[in-house]
């Protein structure tokens, strides 16, 4: 077999892979959370759920922070779609919200925890709370959202805000999960002021009730197998009720396990604690991945895998009539995606018209909201 049919065959394979269950069509909508502190742009944010009429329970998931500030103007709610893909997949309206200073949100160095020696990390992350809590307010008056039943995820300074909500658990959350929470981290095991993080894991932990899970991997370079198990015995030496994984060693830094590609060591975690809550939901399949375009040759036709591949949106794959091709992801808008794969493909080809957006093949028409007076603006 050629190398590339079969670098064909293994992206393919990686779009399908999963539980198998009926296939399924997801709804995905940006969103901005209305937040006074944000001014009038308000909080970035991304939802994916399952397609179907119901309101589903809020799986609210907290993103990390990079070691260098001007990096936080590059991430994006839409680059977690893989993850929240995941929650959405177990029955859950998977919502990433931007917290202020990240992404397109306003606010900037707001939730400083300040001189690295002297790091306070509790009002810091009240920061952070009080984002997510301005995201729950704007899906509880949504028609295909629920906060009754709802969960809570994050990873990295998102597991660290998550596990402070649940010292402040908001009415309907039942359920929080903590991906290598933590924050301060300069370098490979080098954290701003170690004893006073382990001390804000204690305070919370004097408050928090909901069960939770924590989720550290053997060979994380941000927060360590030592300092980790710190964190977990403040949190439940004040009360705090964690479940403590240490998650075998992945790849070259374990704090990145919370991942697209580390979703079959991960998952498994999730869904025995999910079902242990009775918060278990079938596993619904992705869509089916779309045929590729009859004109491409061979090699044209693994790109396309690629681009079914890709887990940023938007996305949209652009084709000529003589089998020429262009593709872009990662784009704001649907529209930015086909605008930006036409001018790709028309560089090689004339008469070049979309194949596909997003999911979908170009003309198919996207599920939408059941009812868009519910949308958060």
């Amino acid at each position: 077999m050629a190398l590339s049919r079969k670098l064909l065959l293994l992206i393919a394979g990686l779009v399908v892979a999963g539980t198998p269950a009926p296939a399924a069509e997801f709804y995905t909508e940006d969103l901005r959370i209305p937040m006074a502190e944000a001014g009038p742009q308000g909080l970035e944010a991304f939802l994916v759920r399952p397609a179907g009429t119901k309101r589903y329970p809020l799986a609210l998931l907290s993103h990390g922070s990079p070691r260098k500030f001007d990096d936080r103007a590059t991430m994006s709610a839409h680059k977690y779609y893989g993850i929240a893909l995941e929650y959405a997949r177990r029955g859950f309206a998977a919502l990433i919200v931007m917290r202020r200073g990240y992404g397109t949100s306003p606010g900037g160095r707001v939730d400083s925890v300040g001189a690295c020696a002297n790091a306070a990390y509790v009002p810091a992350t009240a920061v952070a709370v009080a984002d997510l809590r301005a995201a729950i307010e704007a899906m509880a008056h949504r028609a295909d959202v629920t906060t009754r039943g709802m969960i809570a995820a994050g990873h990295s300074t998102g597991g660290l805000a998550t596990v402070a909500l649940t010292a402040q658990a908001p009415p309907g959350l039942v359920a929080a999960i903590n991906f290598a929470g933590g924050r301060g981290s300069r370098d490979d095991d080098d954290v701003c002021n170690p004893d006073g993080l382990v001390q804000a894991f204690a305070s919370f932990g004097k408050s928090s009730r909901v069960p939770m899970l924590w989720v550290y991997a053997t060979n994380d370079l941000y927060f360590g197998p030592d300092l980790a198990h710190r964190f977990h015995d403040g949190f439940r030496a004040g009360g705090g009720n964690a479940t403590f994984v240490a998650a075998p060693a992945y790849g070259d830094d374990g704090h990145y396990l919370y991942s697209v590609l580390g979703r079959p060591q991960w998952t498994p975690y999730v869904d025995a604690f999910l079902r242990e809550r009775g918060l278990g939901h079938d596993i619904l399949s992705p869509p089916d991945p779309l045929p590729p375009p009859s004109q491409l040759n061979e090699a044209a036709r693994v790109e396309f895998a690629r681009y079914l591949a890709s887990t940023l949106p938007h996305k949209a794959f652009a084709v000529s009539p003589k089998g020429g091709y262009g593709w872009r992801s990662g784009r704001a808008t649907a529209d930015d995606a086909q605008r930006d794969s036409l001018a790709a493909c028309s560089k090689l080809s004339p008469g070049c018209t979309l194949y596909a957006i997003d999911d979908r093949l170009a003309g198919a028409a996207p599920s939408t909201p059941t009812d868009q007076s519910a949308r958060a603006r």
